[in-house]
């Protein structure tokens, strides 16, 4: 299970899953039908992004963890009830002192060019990621081991110095690399990145740039060949381009619009052709300050700006209702999520108080506020393809203009936007979301350790409190410990507003009717996607050489 900023992807595991399971609603058409699988066929995604490199530890965003999460897999992964299984380990044993995990790895298991998989490649993987010339996002979680052992050709060993709640789940898709492709090697300069060889379901067949990447199934994959021969990504920058493309059999799934959801779909057609979902999803928008910025500085204007959002009106006009207002880094009815914290209830006059409490007023009769002659004015950075952030911007946009705040709103393709602003600290506010982990630790995004080049903490958040809670929850496995930590943690953030927490949607996924085998889960529909399968009478592709 991964954690994920919309645009990156942070890699934590749980030890403990969800006291309250999330709800998912199957909107079918056909249905599943009764044709039992099928090997064949293609199945065409439309997406708006584009990976970017797919080894798993280098990659940053959502499309190219979409795609490296079909061509590697990790020691465990997430089950359906929301417990950790077994994936390349088949078993481990925990010492009673939750130090040392003992990982038996299947023996069953080729990488996609025929080679055996050992415990070699785990522990080639681990050096890689905790090396520090390799420009990772998620070191910190294997930072904490203390000793890596390989004990023999399948039993990993790691032991840590202090306790450390994810241990476990860290073990997911980050870390197993292929020693006998990359050893001796400039892992951020080497061709694997563009032409990987993991040991999952589907492997990659080709990659055409900004159009699309066709996965073709690995018939020898350890939990058997998926039924659905060819797996293509297509990147599709245009929303509605996409939507026509479904509409006439050119992809077979996308993330539905509310718009598209509500509206769009809700016809004769739909419904017979395709089965839709809707369910809520692990993952946040929210506006976020460059803290180093002298306006952002000061926490009664973060205060005054978040006073001045109505988060229920964004629910309503840019998600149609599908989702809910946040209030924190978490999602509501999940164990470490509270419900005490201290809200931002649309109030503008509160807002202009709070304003003028911060020196800022509008002393020339020009609509804007001012302070040392300087008119309150900034910019928003946004990516650009996405209409929800671009629509949640403009109405912010509109609401800070009635309390006196003008505010810009400059939309930058993802590659940029990442590399030259938000590494770069070269902006002054930023609408993005995070996608989470079903563990709420949460250390590289709000640590005052991590605010370098790269690193979570873009915003260089720095309070001594949160560092020391942080390290408290992720150093006791008791779930009542831990979750008074992240109380007081989602306490101390809705107090200094460093984010503005706007909402959280609802998962909308869309699937031909014609693809069988869907079982919605807790957490999601695709984690079964190689048992997904279309019926010959249904199928429409045959595979190329």
């Amino acid at each position: 299970m991964k954690r994920y900023l919309i645009f990156f992807m942070l890699t934590v595991f749980a030890l403990t899953a969800c006291k309250d399971k999330p709800q998912l609603t199957a909107v079918a058409g056909n249905g599943n039908g009764a044709d039992g699988p099928d090997y064949g066929d293609t199945l065409v995604e439309g997406s708006i992004g584009e990976p970017s490199i797919l080894i798993p530890m280098l990659a940053s965003d959502t499309a190219s963890h979409n795609v490296s999460g079909m061509i590697f897999n990790g020691l465990v992964k997430y089950d359906t009830d929301l417990s950790v299984i077994g994936d390349l380990a088949q078993s481990w044993d925990i010492s009673k002192d939750g130090l040392t995990i003992t990982f038996h790895l299947r023996k069953d298991v080729k990488w996609a060019d025929g080679v055996e998989f050992t415990a070699d490649d785990v522990m080639f993987g681990y050096k890689t990621i905790i090396d520090e010339k390799t420009p990772t996002a998620y070191k910190e979680d294997y930072l904490q081991v203390k000793k890596a052992e390989v004990l023999d050709k399948y039993t990993f060993r790691v032991t840590y110095d202090k306790p450390f709640a994810p241990a476990l789940t860290t073990w997911g898709s980050l870390v197993v690399l292929p020693k006998h492709l990359l050893e001796g090697k400039d892992i951020t300069k080497t061709e694997f990145a563009r032409n990987p060889v993991g040991l999952g379901p589907y492997k990659l067949h080709k990659w055409v740039p900004d159009q699309e990447l066709a996965l073709e199934s690995y018939k020898d994959y350890f939990e058997g060949r998926p039924y659905i021969d060819r797996y293509i990504y297509k990147r599709i920058p245009d929303p509605a381009t996409m939507f026509l493309m479904l509409r006439t059999g050119e992809i077979d799934t996308m993330s539905l619009t509310p718009l598209q959801y509500t509206k769009q779909t809700d016809n004769e057609y739909f419904r017979k052709n395709f089965n839709k979902y809707r369910y809520p999803a692990f993952q946040y928008t929210h506006l976020a300050f460059n803290l180093k910025h002298p306006y952002f500085k000061d926490k009664l204007v973060r205060q005054a700006i978040a006073y001045a959002i109505d988060k229920n009106e964004l629910v309503d006009v840019v998600l149609f209702g599908l989702g809910s207002p946040a209030t924190g880094p978490y999602v509501p009815n999940t164990w470490p999520y509270n419900p005490d914290v201290k809200k931002y209830d649309y109030n503008p006059e509160k807002a202009r108080q709070l304003l003028k409490e911060a020196g800022w007023e509008d002393t020339d009769g020009d609509g804007l506020l001012d302070k040392n002659g300087r008119p309150f004015s900034f910019t928003i950075f946004t990516n650009t393809g996405n209409k929800l952030r671009e629509n949640t911007a403009t109405i912010i946009q509109w609401r800070l203009a009635k309390i006196g705040i003008k505010v810009e709103i400059r939309k930058l393709e993802w590659s940029t936007f990442i590399n030259q602003f938000i590494d770069k600290k070269r902006f002054e506010a930023v609408l993005l979301g995070w996608s989470i982990s079903l563990d709420p630790d949460q250390y590289d995004i709000w640590h005052s350790s991590k605010t370098r080049e790269k690193e979570l903490n873009f915003i260089s958040y720095s309070n001594p409190e949160v560092d020391e809670l942080l390290e408290k929850g992720r150093r006791t496995f008791g779930i009542e410990e831990r979750k008074k930590a992240y109380f007081r943690i989602q306490e101390i953030l809705a107090e200094e507003a460093p984010y503005i927490f706007l909402y959280v949607p609802d998962a909308t996924p869309i699937v031909s009717a014609r693809i069988k085998g869907i079982k919605p889960s807790p957490i999601g529909i695709s984690y079964n996607l190689p048992k997904w399968y279309v019926p010959k009478r249904l199928q429409r592709h045959t595979m190329e050489p």
